[in-house]
């Protein structure tokens, strides 16, 4: 089954490289270090260390306390880490600087992980939450590079789409090291796909070990201050391609209620910015810029976040957050940064990406879910206007993820494990 993915992979490669080249007309760096995802690079890279994989920012910012806790633990070795996307390269620069080397991640084809492989000779292979490439794994296998899929998750809907190409999956899986998932339900779904039960070890979830700045009181109050004091502010984070029109919708509508109320509208990709700017105006609503770095007037209605590694200081200065992709069918987004924070928290009906999560806060009254821009306008209007329910909603959410924490130390553990073996 491998060998016809391969031979799939290989021929649909111009189509890949097309796809990065359209990208690029949005998002120029797409078009930049092609020969990395060859597995060619300009200068050596350092042999030796830890590999991490992680996609894209989400991804980046899911693992970044573990790869805090492998600089401190592992200083000698060189720690790697790939990501597919350049908003993800981008957060790994910001986030490390030069304590690691990032690069694009190989293509799986077996001829250029070989070469990754043979380039960076690593100690550890660590994939984030649910990078299975078969190719990538096997091999790792073959040169006795032990795998661990960390954070692993495993909505339904994936598990629905793996199970589609099922001999593929279960030869990957078994080739894995360990798989390390963060609810039980993720670890069956593994296991029912063909995973070896003494190969999974469930760990919780690293997202409940969200660790807050400890300047980030003050630059929340500050922050507050700009968007204008005492005004009730709600925020729509990492929103998605044709939610940002429902959001608009919902704001008008709170806004009937609570005139002065301000959306801060985060769009997930920054190649969306512009384009978002364009949908607030023609709307009709005032707009103020975080680039622009102004205050908002008592007559700004949205404050646009078209800024990069904010949206924690966002979301702590808000009210109430709305987690986006979740109206449409993206599949949600992590809820924790907001709640770690006390925020009260509200997402829409496509959370499949973060079912145990999201279920979890509703089952403990921590989060409300709704199913459309009205009820959406309902609740946010309810909330803004209740100060102590939203308390009590936030208090809740911020105890639940106290009482969660704990999976960083058992995945440091599993680390720890895997490279005296």
């Amino acid at each position: 089954m491998r060998y016809l993915y391969t031979l799939i992979f290989t021929l649909l490669l111009p189509v890949y490289f097309l796809r990065l080249y359209w990208r690029g007309f949005r998002a120029p760096a797409y078009r930049q270090r092609w020969l990395e995802r060859l597995g060619i690079f300009d200068t050596p890279i350092e042999q030796g260390g830890i590999w991490v994989h992680a996609v894209s920012v989400g991804e980046v910012l899911a693992v970044a306390q573990l790869v805090g806790r492998l600089l401190d633990r592992y200083s000698d070795m060189p720690l790697l880490i790939t990501t597919t996307t350049p908003t993800g390269a981008d957060r790994v620069r910001a986030l490390f600087g030069n304590d690691v080397t990032h690069l694009y991640a190989p293509i799986d084809l077996p001829w250029v992980v070989k070469r990754f492989l043979t380039a960076f000779q690593p100690r550890l292979l660590i994939l984030v939450e649910t990078e299975i490439w078969p190719n990538l794994i096997c091999h790792a296998k073959l040169e006795g590079v032990p795998t661990l899929l960390a954070n692993a998750r495993l909505s339904v809907k994936s598990a629905q789409g793996y199970h589609r190409v099922a001999g593929l999956t279960r030869e990957a899986l078994r080739n894995l090291t360990v798989i390390a998932p963060h609810a039980e339900a993720d670890a069956e779904r593994f296991h029912t796909l063909g995973a070896k039960p003494d190969k999974i070890e469930v760990t919780g979830s690293i997202k409940f070990d969200v660790h807050l700045p400890g300047s980030l009181l003050e630059r929340v109050d500050v922050l507050r201050r700009e968007w204008g004091g005492q005004r009730p502010v709600w925020i729509a984070a990492s929103t998605h391609e044709g939610e940002d029109e429902l959001i608009l919708q919902a704001h008008a509508t709170v806004q009937q209620h609570l005139p002065e109320a301000l959306l801060v509208l985060v769009p997930r990709h920054p190649e969306r910015f512009e384009r978002v700017g364009h949908l607030v105006e023609e709307a009709g609503f005032k707009l103020v810029k975080r680039t622009q770095q102004r205050p908002c007037n008592d007559d700004t209605a949205v404050f646009l976040g078209d800024t990069m590694g904010e949206l924690t200081l966002f979301l702590g200065a808000s009210d109430v957050a709305f987690i986006g992709g979740s109206l449409v069918p993206h599949g949600g987004h992590n809820i924790l940064e907001a709640t770690a924070q006390g925020v009260a928290v509200v997402f829409g009906p496509h959370m499949f990406n973060f079912s145990e999560i999201s279920e979890l806060f509703l089952q403990h009254q921590a989060a409300v879910q709704i199913d459309s821009a009205e009820t959406l306008a309902d609740q946010v209007s309810r909330w803004l206007s209740d100060a102590s329910e939203r308390s009590r909603v936030g208090e809740a959410g911020r105890e639940l993820v106290e009482q969660n924490r704990g999976a960083l130390d058992r995945l440091t553990q599993l680390v720890d494990r895997l490279l005296v073996s």
